[in-house]
């Protein structure tokens, strides 16, 4: 049962880990996108074209955090049956 809880526990905080970082790395990209717009209005297409492109590959990598934890949790979870009887214990 330590087992499983520990399981779910290290998995939980490995995709909040990887969302808290995917958020703070897409604030900082959109904070120097916008400074750079700032600086050079001419240059605003392809900022924002470098922007859009950074964004994807930080959310795809958010999204790759979550399906790693998903299958790492996957096959080790036990069937509800199972927990239901190791809780009635």
């Amino acid at each position: 049962m330590l087992y499983l809880f520990g399981l779910v526990l290290a998995a939980g905080f490995a995709v909040s880990v990887a969302a808290f970082a995917g958020a703070l790395a897409q604030g900082r990209a959109v904070a120097s996108a916008m400074e750079a717009i700032g600086r050079q209005p001419e240059a605003t297409g392809r900022i924002q074209f470098a922007l859009i492109i950074g964004l994807a590959f930080i959310e795809s990598l958010t999204i790759y955090a979550l399906l790693i934890a998903l299958f790492i949790l996957g096959p080790r979870l036990p069937v509800t049956a199972e927990i239901i009887k190791l809780l009635g214990r």
